[in-house]
């Protein structure tokens, strides 16, 4: 591995998406050490990273020096530095919206910090699902579990203001839906086991193609866009709650 990796690779460093801890944990059993970081455009640089000598899987490491953190009350993770950005290009209320004026940056992000200062990120804070019986569920936490199966490739959790959460679950190219069928369906119940009752998947699709680009329902880094998603397969996700 260390060789088609180019043999000479003593580090790995990544960000810009959740990494699964599986696969952090599978290249430190190679002896690769993947150091996972969190930042945004609006701090300009990163905020947090793992370190050779501390790190965490699971997290997105301590906060850099000259980077303060803090939770809000409703679990935003909030990011207090000298590198945060003055504002939104001619958009005031934007502006106001993340940097009230008490100097801390809103991040958007869902997250909590551990007693030794390790961050962990759970969330975009307006993709929190609230079930029709009041629960927070954190569907990107659930997403990526599905996608630990070799099959999977994409997954869309849903369930806000509905009775129980679901998913639309795509495949990976040359699987069969049908093949396919139960081996997700071991699956989805084996990942079930590990959940609170609330948080479980009660049903799910298969759906015939997986999100593309071209059809606007991923960005370029292949980050769902949630609410596009949802309106191309409205027929398949009303199915799921019928």
């Amino acid at each position: 591995m260390k060789e088609r990796l180019g043999g000479r690779l003593r580090i790995g460093v990544s960000g810009g998406a959740p990494l699964a801890r599986e696969i952090i944990e599978f290249f430190h059993a190679l002896d690769i050490l993947i150091l996972e970081g969190y930042g945004l455009t609006e701090c300009t640089t990163a905020a947090t990273v793992n370190r050779v000598s501390r790190f965490r899987f699971g997290t997105v490491g301590p906060a850099l020096p000259g980077v303060e953190l803090r939770i809000a009350g409703d679990g935003e993770v909030l990011i207090k530095t000298g590198t945060n950005f003055a504002g939104y290009f001619k958009d005031e209320a934007a502006t106001r919206e993340v940097l009230p004026g008490d100097g801390w940056l809103r991040s958007g992000d869902v997250g909590h910090i551990d007693d030794d200062g390790f961050l962990t990120i759970t969330d975009r804070k307006k993709d929190i699902l609230v079930t029709a019986g009041g629960k927070n569920v954190a569907p990107q936490n659930l997403e990526n579990v599905l996608k630990t199966n070799p099959l999977v490739s994409q997954a869309l959790v849903v369930g806000d203001r509905r009775p129980y959460v679901a998913a639309l679950i795509t495949l990976v190219d040359g699987a069969s839906p049908d093949e396919a069928r139960p081996q997700i369906e071991r699956f989805v119940e084996g990942v079930n086991a590990e959940l609170s009752r609330f948080e479980q998947i009660k049903r799910y699709a298969i759906l015939p193609r997986d999100f593309s680009a071209e059809e606007g329902e991923v960005t370029p880094t292949l980050k769902l866009k949630r609410r596009v998603c949802q309106e191309h397969f409205a027929a398949e996700i009303e199915g799921l709650y019928s």
